[in-house]
Formats: structure tokens, C-alpha cells, sequence
């Protein structure tokens, strides 16, 4: 299903291929990213199962790094990458961390407004913030580095 969502005065296309067991294939201006929906089981109570549509074989073009819309995100970054980067474009609502800091694998270190909903941005990794590339109010667009964590 193809949607077209303006977010302030941008307006991006969406498309959702599939959701299976919470996890959907969407594409988001042509970009594709694989996301997992948290509250998938809430979301399609009700649902037949039959209805879910099932996954398509491995695309020839592979996704984006794997986020989640819905929960605590691992926004997108490349394997073995220091940098945490926007999974979709937004808007940065709040930074929970500074740099110096510890963080844990799974630890939400910034809120990003995408979509009309508040998205959690995790670090991939434990590590130490470096640096951090953007401030409350900040627009982000998609593979936008959001912050260093090494």
C-alpha cells in the first residue's frame, strides 16, 4: 500500500510491501528499510491471519540497515560503523545524551519525530558518545548522522 505523507511542508512517498510478525519491508522515496513494529500483535488484533501479507523474496536491491518506527529504534548505520544515523527523515526532538558519556547497546539516546509519531533512536553498540551531530530542533533527513559513538 502506497501512501504520500506530508511532514510539515515535505512530503515523502511511503510504501508498505509486507508485515510479517511485526516486521514490514517499507520504502520511503525510493529508499528501502526494513523495520520491526513493536506493537504489532496490539496493532492487529482483529486481523485475520490470512489478511498479513507474506514476505517476498529477497529483493535484488538489499535494504537499509534494519529500525524499528515503533520502539526503541537502532537507527540506520553501516556493520562496524561508529555513526548513528537518521533511519527516515524527522525532526530531533530531544537528545538524551552528551558527549563523553556511556552508553549501552540499546540505550535510547535521542527522540526523533517521524511520520507524526516519536521514534526512539538507540545506540547500536556499547561504546562512549564522541560526537553529536545535531540539537533539539534539528531536521534531519534520511542517513543523516545523528551522533559517534565509539
Amino acid at each position: 500500500m502506497a501512501y504520500r505523507i506530508t511532514i510539515g511542508k515535505k512530503t515523502f512517498e511511503v510504501d508498505i510491501d509486507h508485515i510479517v510478525d511485526g516486521r514490514a519491508r517499507v520504502t520511503v522515496n525510493g529508499e528501502p528499510f526494513d523495520v520491526v513494529v513493536e506493537n504489532f500483535a496490539e496493532a492487529s488484533a482483529g486481523i485475520e491471519p490470512a489478511r498479513i501479507s507474506q514476505a517476498p523474496a529477497a529483493p535484488a536491491r538489499p535494504a537499509r540497515s534494519a529500525v524499528s518506527l515503533l520502539k526503541p529504534a537502532h537507527a540506520a548505520f553501516a556493520a562496524g560503523s561508529d555513526a548513528l544515523s537518521a533511519p527516515i527523515p524527522g525532526l530531533i526532538l530531544e537528545v538524551k545524551v552528551q558527549v563523553g558519556d556511556k552508553v549501552a547497546n540499546g540505550q535510547v539516546v535521542a527522540v526523533m519525530e517521524a511520520m507524526k509519531m516519536a521514534n526512539n533512536l538507540t545506540a547500536h553498540k556499547d561504546g562512549v558518545v564522541q560526537e553529536i551531530r545535531v540539537q533539539k530542533g534539528s531536521e534531519v533527513s534520511t542517513g543523516d548522522v545523528i551522533m559517534i559513538i565509539g
